[in-house]
């Protein structure tokens, strides 16, 4: 039998579940017609809510959720029924990391980043008021238009010219992004990119305790292999923290697929700019890697398709950035260990029972196979 796909922590807010949006905020499941309630969210308290503090948000009738990306992550919603469609961020539910679904930082880089030449959502108000239906700190943006590359299958639009051309335009905004001056767009107050690389490996292992319910070997001699060879930075900027392909929006404009938008901004900071470019090529190349069964992440990257190798984004990056990239095998191996303990994380909920959606069982298997990976780029330093 085939390994069966399953998604991992993605911007894929537009990749509506199975469900009908009914008036009150329930949902009725398609198959069955069982109405359920929307978990994690009070639609009609948000809708009073609204009423006395945003009322120019709403519409003539009643609100509508849909939950459009299912918690692996941070939750988002589809709403409707408002002046204009809207998506709602919150933080997952139950177990949470105390730094790793901070609203008010995802809210300010994207306000920040809003008429640059990176697009983002237009971020229209974060609420921290458990009267508002919500329990926990949430923002309302934009709900831009496109669709996510993020399955083979998403390719079959377009040509291998223009996914080529699209996949460029990536690796271009990537280092449009780390030539903004923070201070310029009000951020110059965002990170510390003194000792980042450090901060990164002790944070990321603060993480990976908060999370531990089994041994994994690898992935302690990994954090130790990370600890032993930090390397200096060159270069600081405004970083994504988890850029990559399926957390973008691509729209088709004059006949070709252009980004509309960035998401999922929620590991922005200031810090050095090779380990967005060590995420960005883990994820490109992660279905190559050895113990990842072949399609059990789901993505669109295919070179047979049309898409460059990622030596060609690095190089696509560098001609527009103006800078010399260094080799990155200790960004692609800090990459990894970051991917290995979110996904410990989610395999933590999982087991909790605080997950919301399908296909969390299989989840905790990678972390083994992704963690060894990163070692094995460590042996190339």
């Amino acid at each position: 039998m085939g390994a069966r796909s399953f998604h991992i922590p993605a911007g894929r807010y537009y990749r509506a579940w199975r469900t009908v949006t009914v008036g009150d905020g329930a949902r009725m499941n398609s198959v069955s017609g069982e109405r359920q309630a929307v978990p994690g969210l009070a639609v009609a308290q948000l809708q009073a809510w609204l009423l006395g503090n945003e009322p120019e948000l709403l519409g003539a009738g009643p609100l509508g959720a849909t939950v459009i990306a299912g918690g692996r992550s941070n939750l988002t919603y589809a709403i409707r029924g408002a002046a204009e469609p809207l998506v709602l961020r919150r933080p997952p539910l139950g177990h949470v990391q105390s730094t790793a679904h901070d609203m008010a930082r995802e809210f300010r880089v994207m306000s920040a980043l809003r008429g640059s030449r990176v697009p983002v959502p237009r971020a229209i108000r974060y609420v921290d008021d458990p009267a508002s239906g919500v329990d926990v700190p949430f923002y309302l943006m934009e709900r831009v238009p496109g669709k996510v590359l993020a399955s083979a299958r998403d390719n079959a639009d377009y040509n291998p010219a223009q996914l080529r051309q699209l996949s460029l335009d990536l690796a271009r905004t990537l280092a449009h992004l780390h030539s903004i001056d923070p201070a310029a767009v009000g951020l110059g107050d965002f990170g510390r990119p003194k000792g980042f690389l450090t901060r990164q490996v002790e944070r990321w292992g603060t993480q990976y305790d908060g999370s531990r319910n089994r041994d994994l070997p690898e992935l302690d001699a990994l954090q130790q292999d990370l600890h032993g060879s930090i390397p200096e930075t060159r270069r600081s900027s405004i970083i994504h923290g988890d850029f990559r392909l399926d957390n973008a929006l691509v729209r088709d404009l004059a006949g070709s697929p252009r980004i509309s938008a960035i998401l999922d901004w929620e590991m922005a900071t200031l810090g050095d700019s090779l380990t967005d470019l060590g995420l960005l090529g883990l994820y490109w190349n992660l279905n190559d890697l050895d113990g990842v069964p072949p399609g059990a992440v789901p993505s669109a990257v295919v070179e047979a398709d049309g898409y460059p190798s990622f030596e060609q984004l690095v190089d696509e990056y560098s001609e527009t950035a103006r800078v010399r990239v260094p080799e990155l095998p200790w960004y692609l191996a800090l990459a990894a260990f970051k991917l290995a303990v979110i996904l410990e994380g989610i395999h933590f909920r999982f087991r909790a029972g605080q997950t919301v959606g399908e296909g969390f069982e299989q989840i905790g298997a990678l972390v083994t196979p992704i963690a060894r990976a990163g070692r094995r780029y460590l042996e190339r330093v």
